[in-house]
């Protein structure tokens, strides 16, 4: 069966991966246009074209989904199958091309957390539990009928990034899952249901103003908001002013302090109040500097 894959970031590469390890004819790659990064401006590929590039694959880097070269050029791969893993939204001529259709990787449980940040948005909910759903392409986004999903479990410490790991892994397992059952018509695509029992709950793009730290919500939400962030795009708050990334906090007790206000021993912690109690900050970044541990942070730090 030829597949054309298409995916951006490294959760992609791992499905990429393990599509060829298990022998599967990828005949092609499409993936994100190359982009200026860092200091220096230099032209950045992604991480599946460079995996792709090593392993002699075929790359298509479309500007625009609808172009007539682009179309026609990816036709011409004569694909029975393409598989989406954390790229953009396809137009229907796109998704509609091979006569087995397009599959996609998703890294909820749908019909939970349609959206671009499933994987934040679980764990600044408090969730206990993922996974992966690979599901047939249609119009509206995330709503195409399932084939198989894959549940994982979310531990009380795990943040954004290591559950982006679990994720990875399990979401490249179901693939290859689904894979072999579509080549012996194996599975029966099951449409989602909603329930009026069970909310739907949504996964939108996150922008900088969704990370900026709330100390007036309980120390449970604070912690989770911040673990959901973590490593990226990071909670943040401020301190003496300037801008503070927050990468790692463990609960604390009550304090005399109001939601916000900060207290430090100048050695060995910071801690900030919340609505009920307060969070130790155990890993941080203040503007201008590295991100560090914070008895290092207070080695070279002086509150005003």
């Amino acid at each position: 069966m030829r597949i054309i894959f298409m995916g951006t970031p490294d959760f992609a590469v791992a499905s990429l991966q393990a599509l060829l390890e298990a022998g599967e004819d990828v005949v092609a790659v499409v993936t994100g246009e190359d982009k200026p990064a860092g200091r220096g401006q230099k032209m950045h590929e992604s991480a599946v074209k460079k995996y792709a590039v090593e392993h002699h694959i075929p790359v298509l880097q479309p500007n625009k989904l609808r172009s007539t070269s682009f179309l026609e050029e990816l036709a011409s791969y004569e694909a029975d199958l393409q598989v989406v893993v954390a790229f953009r939204m396809l137009p229907e001529a796109v998704w509609n091309m091979p006569p087995k259709g397009t599959i996609n990787v998703h890294a909820s449980l749908l019909p939970q957390y349609r959206g671009a940040a499933p994987i934040n948005h679980a764990i600044m909910n408090g969730e206990r539990e993922s996974g992966v759903t690979t599901f047939l392409l249609q119009q509206e986004i995330d709503t195409g009928n399932i084939l198989f999903s894959k549940k994982v479990s979310i531990a009380e410490t795990d943040n954004a990034g290591v559950l982006h790991d679990k994720l990875m892994v399990a979401g490249a397992e179901v693939l290859l899952e689904t894979i072999q059952a579509l080549k012996t018509n194996a599975v029966t695509p099951i449409p989602q249901t909603e329930s009026e029992a069970t909310p739907l709950k949504t996964a939108p793009k996150i922008f900088k103003e969704d990370c900026e730290i709330d100390w007036n919500r309980t120390t449970e939400q604070v912690y989770n908001h911040i673990r959901g962030l973590s490593p990226y795009p990071t909670a943040f708050t401020k301190l003496n002013g300037k801008g503070l990334k927050v990468f790692e906090v463990e609960k604390a007790g009550k304090t005399n302090l109001s939601p916000g206000q900060y207290s430090s021993d100048g050695k060995t912690f910071v801690q900030y109040a919340t609505a009920d109690g307060s969070l130790r900050l155990n890993v941080l970044q203040l503007e201008g500097k590295k991100k560090m541990r914070v008895d290092e942070f207070l080695r070279g730090y002086r509150f005003e």
